[in-house]
């Protein structure tokens, strides 16, 4: 069974997050063994100088590059990502298990994500031309993964 770990930067703070995230991570548990690691966020002023911004998404970045287990696939969800529907990640996460035991995908924060993460992951996804906040695609992303398990799986879910 494919490991998939979630490595995302900051906490949930909503309980209706917390409830749809643990609703899907259950759901995939029938595919996927999917863990959620969260990074903490590094502390910034109200309104940060783009220079304090970089320096922090630096110290997040080395957090989240010392998380990803050797000879794992790994993404980044991010603007400049490619596109890829439900049945693509699907296909995806099938052609990963051939060749690897575990998956990270890596959601930012609220600033987004240091170009040495970026720079350093082979695969880039964009959930959507649209912007959502860093929580919510957590949330989005544990609902895809459960909806490529069904897909792989032959299940009626993406029906």
């Amino acid at each position: 069974m494919l490991t998939i770990t979630i490595l995302a930067v900051g906490k949930l703070k909503d309980q209706w997050l917390h409830t749809a995230v643990a609703e899907y991570q259950k759901r995939a548990s029938s595919y996927f063994n999917l863990k959620i690691e969260e990074i903490p966020q590094a502390k910034l002023p109200h309104n940060p100088s783009d220079a304090l911004v970089s320096a922090a998404l630096e110290r997040e970045a080395a957090e989240i590059l010392k998380r990803i287990p050797p000879r794992a696939w790994v993404s980044v969800l991010c603007i400049e990502g490619n596109s890829v529907s439900s049945a693509g990640l699907a296909k995806k996460l099938e052609r990963i298990s051939n060749e690897t035991s575990h998956a990270v995908f890596i959601i930012g924060s609220s600033h987004g994500l240091s170009n040495t993460v970026k720079a350093a992951v082979k695969d880039k996804i964009s959930m959507s031309a649209m912007t959502f906040s860093h929580r919510l695609a957590r949330v989005m992303l544990c609902e895809q993964l459960y909806r490529a398990g069904s897909i792989l799986a032959g299940g009626k879910y993406h029906k």
